[in-house]
């Protein structure tokens, strides 16, 4: 038979080995014809579960970015630009905690509201 033998549009696979004529078994089985010769797969099954649950990890990690950077932007407002920096810290700290972070967004509010106040009524004094 010619390999190139194109009836139904479909070419016959090429024969390697020494019997050319026998079918090929499941070479993985030697003396134990399992229940299928075919070589199977098996994979998790996928759901929109586990697409969900990853959705909600990854917005779970922004939400607690925010008040990360605000907390950030309020210490460093008691170095430099206290009323900028301490207003963004507290502009991102109503940010998280409208998002659920509820701890980091107070504690960025209560840092960069601290920050504002020690530059506008305690340092002018000094």
């Amino acid at each position: 038979m010619d390999p190139r033998d194109t009836r139904n549009g479909v070419e016959t696979p090429p024969e390697h080995g020494e019997n050319h004529g026998e079918t090929r078994k499941n070479q993985d089985f030697i003396g134990i014809e399992p229940d299928s010769s075919r070589n199977e797969e098996y994979a998790e099954e996928f759901t929109a579960d586990n697409v969900l649950d990853d959705n909600q990890a990854n917005e779970d990690e922004v939400n607690s970015m925010y008040g990360w950077i605000g907390i950030a932007l309020s210490v460093i407002s008691f170095f430099i630009w206290p009323v900028i920096l301490g207003g963004a810290g507290i502009v991102l700290g109503f940010i998280s905690r409208s998002r659920g972070a509820d701890s980091l967004g107070n504690i960025a509010i209560a840092a960069g509201a601290i920050s504002i106040l020690i530059t506008l009524f305690i340092l002018p004094f000094v």
